[in-house]
Parts: structure tokens; sequence; C-alpha cells
């Protein structure tokens, strides 16, 4: 079989040699190997039969000529189907090979799904860049998730770490300032239930993610969701993982004697408690403490004076200035947990305490070291 191959460069091929003459060397070249070579030049083959039976071209020789003649000046050059179709495999090869690293160099994301805690579907086509938390908890979760630097601006209470404290501080909860918000043109917003400027925001555009977290249940979850915002899955684990260890280790610093004594622990001087049901009534009872506030009035319940009374907390915890205010609270004077039982807690540990965020196995460890310090001050009173 004879194989003529043209180049669309060449204008027309030179003459073939005389019929009854063999192929020289040099006229054997091979213009299908070159197709390999310069696959992008169209080119036609035509097969027919012609030359002398010693006229044939072997696959080596194929290839020596065609990197000898490399633009194709083609006269003709016998060639078996065999090598044709072993040039043609490795040029198709080639091809797929070239259009698998071009088609991975072009992939796209997929859009990060999810649902907020009002139930509501959110869809990111990439993850957030440009962040405004109005929750402090929320803040420290961000930061530890490994995003702080995606952080636009904050509530005015977000404090923790240091590096938000330099941020643009845009309000509370009652408060916050709609067209400051609006002006760092956030990829997200994240907020609370109990934010008034949800829908306002939503109305201009911004999305919002509501988060609520009242228990461990929901402070794991709303690790998890922010990590799959954030494209950082993998350190949601990591974070519950450590909060895990160290409520572990709190638990096993509290003293024997106080297992089951009665906690009121106050987060606001109305007075609202944490409850049982409640991520700090939880935290409480991974370390064996009791509470007065039972289940049924929920995490958080406004409890009535005379009910904290009756109640006759064994230990009371709060922020320092109420511990010292509290005796003279009608009727609070004769209870004996004010009487050296207490644990009043700096400004700074009582935030921790009231976070449900990354350091809430910190915040055990906190409650352990006060409980361990009142065995040591007060075991006759407590026993």
């Amino acid at each position: 079989m004879l194989c003529t191959a043209e180049a669309a460069s060449h204008g027309k091929l030179p003459p073939s040699p005389p019929e009854g003459e063999g192929l020289g060397e040099r006229g054997k070249v091979a213009c299908v190997a070159s197709l390999a070579r310069y696959s992008s030049l169209p080119l036609s083959l035509t097969l027919s039969r012609k030359g002398r039976g010693d006229s044939k071209c072997s696959d080596a020789q194929i290839t020596e000529t065609a990197a000898r003649e490399p633009t194709c000046r083609a006269r003709s050059c016998p060639i078996s189907l065999e090598a044709i179709g072993a040039i043609f495999g490795r040029s198709l090869i080639l091809l797929a090979g070239i259009f698998a690293i071009a088609s991975s160099s072009f992939t796209v994301a997929q859009p990060i799904e999810l649902r907020d805690d009002r139930g509501t579907p959110l869809t990111f086509f990439a993850s957030p860049q440009r962040i405004i938390s109005l929750v402090p908890s929320v803040t420290e979760s961000v930061c530890v998730l490994g995003a702080c630097k995606r952080l636009v601006g904050t509530d005015q209470f977000s404090n923790t770490p240091p590096e938000v404290r330099t941020l643009p501080k845009l309000g509370g909860l009652d408060d916050a300032q709609v067209e400051r918000i609006v002006s760092l043109k956030p990829d997200v917003v994240l907020a609370t239930k109990s934010a008034r400027v949800v829908e306002r925001l939503e109305s201009l555009g911004l999305k919002v993610v509501v988060l609520q977290s009242d228990s461990h249940a929901d402070v794991k979850r709303t690790l998890i969701l922010l990590a799959r915002l954030l494209d950082a899955p993998e350190q949601a684990e990591r974070v519950w993982s450590q909060i895990e260890r160290d409520t572990a280790l709190a638990a096993s610093k509290v003293p024997l004697a106080l297992r089951g004594k009665k906690v009121y622990f106050e987060v606001s001087s109305e007075p609202y408690a944490a409850g049982t049901s409640s991520f700090i009534g939880e935290t409480l009872t991974r370390l064996g403490m009791g509470n007065i506030a039972p289940p049924e009035l929920g995490p958080f319940p406004k409890l009535n004076p005379e009910f904290i009374v009756r109640a006759r907390p064994d230990v009371i915890m709060a922020a320092d200035r109420q511990v010292k205010s509290m005796a003279s609270r009608p009727g609070w004077s004769g209870l004996t947990a004010l009487q050296g039982r207490s644990c009043g807690f700096a400004t700074e540990r009582y935030e921790l305490l009231i976070r449900p965020g990354p350091r809430m196995g910190e915040a055990a460890l906190v409650i352990a070291d006060c409980l361990a310090g009142l065995r040591v001050q007060q075991t006759p009173l407590l026993q």
C-alpha cells in the first residue's frame, strides 16, 4: 500500500518519482508519522497500489524520515495499515490527555446549600469572603474555624480574639447600624433569631444566616454549618473534639463532695437563670452539679425572686458585681450560698461562661476551678 499525505501548509507536493523507480531513503517520508506529531494540520490521506515490491517503509524508517523532514514535504511512502493504526492510536491518546488537563482546569465549584435555624434555605455559589457577625459567640466560631480575616465588621460586644477589636462595630441586637452594614458590602451577615434587623437587611438584598445556640447540640450544629459555609468542613470536628476533651477534664476536677449540689446560675439580674436545658445547664450537668431551674422552664427562664429564695441553692454563680449586691435583694440575705459559697466571675471570665461557642470547654474548666476552690475553703458548710 502506498500512502500519500499532503499538508495544508504546502501548495502542492513535489512530483512523484518516475514509474518503475524505487524510492530512496529521502523519498521515504512518512507523512502519517508527521500527522501524529503535527495533528493540528489538516491532512488528506490517499491509499493506492504503487511502486515496486521493495519500496516498503518500516516503522523505524517512518520515524527517522519524519524527524528529518518534519514539515511533511512528502512525495510518497509505502506504509502498512498496522503502522497507520498505531500512529492514530498514539494521537488519540495524546489528544485525550490534553482534553483531560483542560477540563480539570475549568472545574466548577459546587454551590454551598444550607438551611439556617429559621429553616430558611440558602445557596452560596462561593464561600463568603466578606462576613459580618452580629453575635459574639459566632464571631469567635468564625475565627476558630480559620476565617477571622474574612470578617469586615462585628457587633459591639465581640471582643475575642483580640484581632476583632479593631473591626468596625455595628451596634447590637436591638440597634444594629443598617446603613453601615450595607456600606461594607458583606457576602453574608450572621445573626440570631432575636436580632430585629434580619428582615430589614434581607429586604435590602443581603444574605442573612440566622443561628440560635441554646444547647450543646445547637453549638455543635452551628459549628458544622459555619464550617460548611466557610468551606472548611473538617474544622468543625476538630473544634468540637477539643470542647469535649476540656469538658471531660473539668468534670474530673469537681470534688465528689459537691456532686449533685444545686446551682443558681444568674445570666441577668431581672433575674434570668441558666436552666437545665441551656448550654450552661448542660455543662453543669456534665460536671455532676444540680440546677434549681428545671428543664420544663426552658433554657433561660425568668424566675420570681421568691422562687430562688425557696429553692435555697447550694452554690450561686454570677458576674462578680451581681454577687456582691445579691444580699441586698429582699429576702436574699439569709441564703447560705451567699455566705462564702458563691462564684463571682470577673467580666472577662463571665463573658466566657455565657457565650455558646468554641470556648465552652474552657468555660467548664473555669467553673470546675471555682468549685474546687469552694471545697478547699468551705468544706464544713457544704456537707
